[in-house]
């Protein structure tokens, strides 16, 4: 167990660039490569067909080379972390309680699992901190800031899981929705996300097509690294130089990559941002 502070390489930007991030995060496993990230979050008590669905997106996900998020609870929380595990991929586990007090304690091999697998599991709660139900609300704006997206899959009206989208919204994250059997209790909270603007999600590629198109996976190392570096902000092509330590023509190849993907922009006085254009 080690501790991230807000402003560590590794603590992550999007999670950083919020209004009451924790100052600091206890964390096992690691954070690192940078990769685009999305939530699938939902209910404690799915049934197969939720179940089935959570693991479909997770790994389809996972697959795509995007980190799975979710919060090491029963029920959905656990099949896509488990789902993104078995495709191969990394999943990132945020905690209402403490890193030595694993909620639930029969989860905590999935968080071993996770923690061994290049994966990620974090709290901001400081050793010792027990589950509190006032935890898990607070826990779900992490997962959603950490998340370019979020995804819930079954639930009810009052689900936790709608915290995490209403987090979510008001951050300025992606928010969907999987549709369910319209007689089913667990499709009330997906049709209430959907009648308020939620996309739908069936599949990993409707979860891929709502992510900007500069954190959509599948570039070289050398051009996340660059982005990962650019982040919200201009720089000069010296700077990247500096930055990255690298020779000028492999900075310029990995900028040439990016713009070709339509990731980055270059701007007057040989500066590069990243291409918010929809």
């Amino acid at each position: 167990m080690r501790t991230l502070r807000r402003g560590d390489g590794e603590y992550p930007e999007l999670l950083a660039a919020l209004a009451g991030a924790p100052e600091t995060l206890w964390i096992t496993g690691t954070l690192l490569p940078a990769a685009p990230a999305v939530a699938v979050v939902g209910s404690r008590r799915p049934t197969p067909y939720g179940r089935r669905m959570a693991r479909r997106l997770a790994s389809g996900l996972a697959r795509a080379g995007v980190v799975v998020v979710s919060g090491l609870a029963r029920g959905i929380d656990a099949e896509a972390h488990e789902a993104a595990l078995e495709a191969g991929g990394r999943t990132w586990a945020v905690l209402g309680s403490a890193l030595d007090r694993v909620y639930p304690a029969e989860h905590a091999p999935l968080a071993a699992r996770i923690a061994a697998s290049g994966g990620a599991v974090l709290s901001e709660l400081p050793p010792g901190t027990g589950p509190k139900p006032g935890h898990f609300p607070a826990r779900n704006r992490i997962v959603s800031g950490m998340s370019w997206a979020v995804v819930v899959v079954e639930g009810d009206v009052r689900s936790g899981s709608l915290i995490t989208a209403r987090w979510a919204a008001d951050q300025g994250r992606e928010v969907l929705a999987v549709p369910g059997p319209a007689d089913s209790a667990l499709s009330a909270g997906p049709l209430e996300l959907l009648r308020h603007g939620a996309r739908p999600a069936g599949d990993a590629s409707d979860i891929l097509a709502v992510l900007p198109p500069w954190v959509k996976p599948g570039g070289s190392a050398d051009g996340e690294k660059i982005l990962g570096l650019l982040g919200l902000h201009e720089l000069s092509l010296d700077e990247l130089t500096a930055e990255t330590g690298w020779s000028l023509p492999r900075v310029i190849a990995a900028l040439a990559e990016l713009e070709t993907r339509g990731a980055v922009s270059a701007l007057p006085g040989q500066h590069y941002g990243i291409d918010q254009r929809p």
